[in-house]
């Protein structure tokens, strides 16, 4: 009966750009990578499952998280971002013949780039973005104000579980709205605001907006949370027209680009 190898995986350290957190990662085994494979057969899994092996993949983590619940509560979506890319480099090394489309000419046209290369890391200045709450006063929808957030993983995944199912309800209007806690209305005739907190009443009233709503809910979330990340960046140069431009690599796509190719 095989009873295992005696395996010393790779480890890498990672600390998160919005919470502050430390935590040790160590590579995909060939079990870890099936299980993901899987997990795209159900796209309502991949974040559950995505989660999960992150988690499972950490050798050392803070004090404050002993479970899985507590990561989910503490760890917010930037932040697995960035535990992902550790979890890439430790575990792949590089982005091999990443696809770019050259925005002068058109065409695409591929490049091999070291992920190390393009690893860009700007951290939040502050230990409050867990209980950060900004008002923001809509510019065309008068006497509405949107409260925003830094969404948690449990922010997501309960979202996912609470909304996936509901007609209507697509998996990017739930992640487009999961920085949105709660609108606010001033009525005239009624002394205290209408306050709108449940999912499926703010996704209905989000998607009411004018578009010009839309753009400055986002434009204030990217300064008050959304530049606060984990990027890979890279210069390119088209091979058809010779046109620079900087590209930003998507995390998550590569990541599962690697465990389908292994």
């Amino acid at each position: 009966m095989f009873t295992g190898f005696n395996i010393k995986y790779p480890e890498y350290e990672v600390v998160t750009p919005q919470t502050h957190l430390s935590f040790t990662t160590r590579s995909l085994n060939v079990q870890d990578e099936e299980l993901l494979k899987g997990s795209l057969m159900t796209p309502t899994k991949v974040t559950e499952h995505l989660n999960k092996c992150i988690y499972e993949s950490l050798v050392k983590k803070p004090d404050t998280i002993k479970e899985f619940k507590d990561f989910l509560k503490f760890v917010t979506l930037k932040d697995r971002d960035t535990l992902l890319y550790g979890l890439y480099h430790i575990t792949y090394e590089e982005v091999r013949n990443y696809d770019v489309k050259c925005k002068n000419c058109k065409k695409d046209f591929s490049v091999t780039i070291n992920a190390s290369d393009t690893f860009n890391f700007n951290p939040y200045p502050g230990d409050d973005i867990l209980t950060k709450r900004i008002k923001i006063d809509l510019p065309k929808t008068k006497g509405v104000a949107c409260y925003i957030k830094q969404p948690t993983l449990e922010d997501e995944m309960d979202a996912i579980k609470n909304m996936s199912a509901h007609p209507g309800v697509t998996m990017d209007v739930i992640t487009e709205t999961l920085i949105i806690e709660k609108f606010e209305q001033d009525i005239e005739s009624v002394k205290e605001p209408l306050i709108i907190t449940n999912r499926i009443d703010v996704i209905d009233a989000y998607r009411s907006l004018p578009a010009k709503d839309k753009r400055t809910i986002y434009d204030r979330f990217n300064e008050e949370f959304g530049k606060y990340e984990t990027e890979l960046k890279m210069r390119v140069f088209c091979q058809h027209c010779g046109t620079e431009d900087i590209i930003n690599i998507d995390l998550v796509d590569n990541f599962f680009r690697m465990v389908y190719s292994s």
